[in-house]
C-alpha cells in the first residue's frame, strides 16, 4: 500500500479547512491491538504538515496491553529503543467530532516504516494483507458490522456497573424486553444523537434496536464494498457512541460480559463477495447448491477454533458464551438460524451472505475481519466442504467444541498452520505475547469471590 500522493493529501486538508473554518483542533487517531483508539491532538495550523510528512509515534503502540502498558516480550519496546515509526492519514476519514464543545475534527492514521512500507504490526495492515489476496483474484469484499453495547450509569456500585436511570421516567431498567420500542424511547435523545452524529461523520449507521438486556442496544452499519473501510467505521462508531453517551451523562461499555446472568455484547459481521462485474458470488435461489458459498463456509468453520483468540481476545470474552444468549459454541452453520456460528440470511437470492456470529464487541474489528476473511479465502482456494447445515437448535445437536478460555484459544492460534499463511507469524507472536501477559496478571490476582469462599472457611 503506497502512501497517497502529497497533492491528493493536501487537497483533502485544504477542502476540509475551507469548509470548516471553525475547527480549532484535529485528533489524529490510530487503533491499537485491542481496538483502543490512541494518538495525538494538533492545532488546525499543523494539519497540512501531517498530510505532507505524517506524524511520529512509537512502534510500541502496537505492543500495549489493555491497560496501555508496553509488553516488553513483544520486542517492540526497549529492545528497539522504543523507536518511532511514521503514521500517515487514511484518505476520506477527516471529519468533525460532533460532541466537542471546542470545534474539533478527527483523522484516522495508519503506521508505516520510516522508509514508507506499511508497518507489519498495525492491525489495519494485518487486514490489508488478507484483503490483498482477494484483490489478486479480482474479488471485492462487501461487509457490514452489527455492534452491541450497554448504556451504563456513570456511578458504579462497589465497582460494578448498573443500568442508567431513564431520562424520561427516572427508573433503572431491569427487564429483557428485546426489540421493545418503548425502551428506545426511554433513551431517545442519546440514541438519536448517536445516529445523527454518525451521519455527520459519514458513518453508515442505519438503525438502532433494543437488545435482550437492560439498556442494551445494537447499532447496525450499512454494508460497504471495502473491508478495511467497514472496520474503520466500526472503530469510529465505538468512539462516537462513548462520547455521545457521555454528553448525556451516561457511560457505555463494549465489554463482552458486563453483567452476570444477562446477555453479552456481540460484534456480528456480514460478508458477501463481489466479482469483477460487481455481482455477489453467493447469489443463489438454493444457497446449499452454491459452491462458492459452501466453500467459504467450509473454510471459516475449519479455521474458527484457531481464530477464537482474535474473535474473543480477553479473559472476560469467554463469559459471554451460553445457549440462552444465542452465542454459538461450536463450528456449525445453517440457513436463517441464529443458533449457529455462521448464519446464511436468505431473504432474496442476491442478498445471500455470511453472518459471522461468534465475536464479542471487545474484539478489534480489523483482526476479527482478517481472521474471518482468511477462513473464507482458505475455503475458496482449497474447495473446503462444510458439514451439513443445522436445522433447529444447534445447542441440542452439537457439543461445545470451541475454546472456552483465552489460554486454549492462544495455543490454537499459535499452532495454526493455516492462519500463519494469511497473518504474519511475527504479528501472531506479538499478539500472543500481549495476551499471555494479560492472562498472567489476571491469574495472579485474587478475586473477591476467592476471599468470600476461602478466607475464613479453609
Amino acid at each position: 500500500m503506497s502512501v497517497p500522493p502529497r497533492a491528493v493529501q493536501l487537497n483533502e486538508a485544504n477542502a476540509f479547512l475551507k469548509e470548516h473554518p471553525e475547527v480549532l483542533y484535529v485528533d489524529l487517531l490510530i487503533a491499537d491491538m485491542n481496538g483502543v483508539v490512541r494518538g495525538k491532538r494538533i492545532e488546525r495550523t499543523s494539519l497540512h504538515k501531517v498530510y505532507e510528512k505524517g506524524i511520529n509515534l512509537p512502534a510500541s503502540l502496537f505492543a500495549l496491553d489493555i491497560n496501555g502498558s508496553t509488553v516488553e516480550s513483544t520486542g517492540l519496546g526497549l529492545d528497539i529503543g522504543d523507536a518511532d515509526r511514521i503514521c500517515y492519514p487514511i484518505p476520506d476519514t477527516l471529519c468533525n467530532e460532533p460532541w466537542q464543545k471546542r470545534p474539533t475534527a478527527q483523522l484516522l492514521m495508519t503506521m508505516h516504516e520510516l522508509e514508507g512500507e506499511p508497518f507489519f504490526a498495525d492491525p489495519r495492515e494485518v487486514l490489508r494483507q488478507v484483503v490483498e489476496k482477494f484483490d489478486a483474484m479480482g474479488l471485492t469484499i462487501c461487509a457490514a458490522f452489527e455492534l452491541e453495547f450497554y448504556l451504563i450509569d456513570q456511578e458504579n456500585v462497589n465497582g460494578r456497573p448498573q443500568p442508567p436511570r431513564s431520562p424520561i421516567s427516572g427508573k433503572r431498567p431491569h427487564s429483557t424486553q428485546v426489540y421493545l420500542i418503548d425502551d428506545l424511547d426511554e433513551y431517545v435523545d442519546c440514541l438519536q444523537d448517536i445516529l445523527e452524529g454518525a451521519k455527520e461523520q459519514g458513518i453508515p449507521a442505519d438503525a438502532i434496536v433494543k437488545e435482550s438486556a437492560p439498556a442494551q442496544f445494537e447499532v447496525n452499519l450499512h454494508h460497504v464494498a471495502d473491508a478495511m473501510k467497514a472496520c474503520d467505521y466500526a472503530v469510529l462508531l465505538k468512539r462516537l457512541i462513548k462520547n455521545i453517551a457521555y454528553d448525556h451523562e451516561m457511560d457505555t461499555t463494549f465489554m463482552a460480559k458486563p453483567y452476570p446472568g444477562q446477555a453479552g455484547n456481540g460484534l456480528h459481521v456480514h460478508i458477501s463477495i463481489l466479482d469483477k462485474d460487481g455481482k455477489n458470488i453467493f447469489t443463489s435461489e438454493d444457497p446449499e447448491q452454491n459452491a462458492a458459498l459452501r466453500h467459504a463456509i467450509g473454510g471459516v468453520l475449519e479455521t474458527l477454533p484457531a481464530s477464537m483468540a482474535f474473535l474473543c481476545p480477553n479473559v472476560n470474552s469467554y463469559r459471554r458464551f451460553g445457549a440462552q444468549f444465542y452465542v454459538p459454541n461450536s463450528p456449525c452453520w445453517g440457513l436463517d438460524n441464529r443458533t449457529v456460528a455462521l448464519r446464511v440470511p436468505t431473504g432474496t437470492p442476491d442478498a445471500v451472505r455470511l453472518e459471522h456470529r461468534v465475536a464479542g464487541a471487545d474484539a478489534n474489528p480489523y483482526l476479527l475481519m482478517a481472521a474471518v476473511l482468511a477462513g473464507v479465502h482458505h475455503g475458496l482456494t482449497n474447495q473446503v466442504e462444510p458439514n451439513e447445515p443445522v436445522t433447529g437448535n444447534s445447542y441440542e445437536q452439537n457439543e461445545q467444541s470451541l475454546p472456552t478460555n483465552l489460554r486454549d484459544a492462544l495455543r490454537l492460534l499459535d499452532d495454526s498452520e493455516v492462519l500463519a499463511k494469511y497473518i504474519d507469524p511475527k504479528y501472531i507472536d506479538i499478539f500472543v505475547a500481549c495476551k499471555e501477559s494479560e492472562l498472567e496478571e489476571f491469574e495472579h490476582s485474587i478475586s473477591d469471590l476467592e476471599y468470600n469462599w476461602y478466607l475464613h472457611t479453609v
